[in-house]
């Protein structure tokens, strides 16, 4: 019998709770982050459906990958306006970070052409954006672009959490591969890995407190990672 799912409490917390130890946190999931995608770009075996879209324009626009990464991410806060979402600080900071990070990488990373140095790139790239997506959540400091477009889309919509998810990821996978973004087998294992990886870091990683604001005045990542359940203050 499979065991039940931990509850996490990811709902925003007041700014003055715990500020410094937040913003370190923060600062340090979003750069592994970006670590992690070059990582994963390095193994050349398939990337995340989002990278998959970067990599895609990055090729077709001759501009580095991060660059492609924070002009989407940009973009995407833009689609937040009638979707009437709130950026956090750990919103701005996704774009700036993760960018930078995964430039940097990629930077001082020489590509690999073995696989038996690809396949440990990806695995390590994998299990690293995991844990990297617990820290920065974890922070509560606010949703990254595409967690709040999805949670936007799912208010407006009425649409499950995991339909506006798969068809977002689908949609940017397709458009992606069509741009020259590689997806293969990684892909496939990140997909099927991310979610119990990023649900066992967040049991160690989530900041608990008891100042969470109240969820109708904070838009959070509800269920952005389906292996994990919120649960806001008050609730069940």
């Amino acid at each position: 019998m499979a065991s039940a799912p931990v509850h996490v409490d990811l709902s925003p917390l007041s700014m003055r709770f715990r500020t410094l130890p937040r913003f370190a946190q923060l600062i340090g999931g979003l750069l592994l982050y970006g670590a992690s995608l070059a990582l994963m770009v390095r193994g050349d075996l398939g990337l995340a459906p989002w990278s998959v879209f970067d990599q895609g324009v990055s090729e077709r626009l001759g501009v580095s990958m991060g660059t492609a990464n924070a002009v989407a991410g940009a973009a995407i806060l833009l689609c937040w306006l009638p979707l009437r979402e709130r950026p956090g600080v750990g919103t701005v900071a996704n774009v700036l970070l993760v960018a930078i990070a995964l430039d940097a990488t990629l930077a001082a990373l020489p590509p690999a052409h073995a696989l038996v140095v690809r396949l440990p790139l990806l695995v390590a790239g994998v299990a690293l954006n995991a844990l990297a997506t617990a820290i920065y959540v974890g922070a509560r400091l606010g949703p990254g672009p595409r967690d709040g477009l999805m949670t936007g889309l799912h208010a407006r919509t009425g649409r499950s959490v995991r339909v506006v998810r798969a068809s977002l990821e689908v949609g940017v996978l397709a458009a992606g591969w069509l741009l020259g973004g590689t997806a293969g087998p990684g892909t496939v294992l990140y997909a099927a890995a991310i979610g119990p990886l990023t649900q066992t870091c967040l049991r160690f990683t989530a900041v608990r407190g008891k100042r969470s604001l109240p969820l109708e005045t904070s838009r959070i990542p509800r269920s952005s990672i389906d292996a994990v359940h919120l649960t806001p203050r008050g609730g069940p």
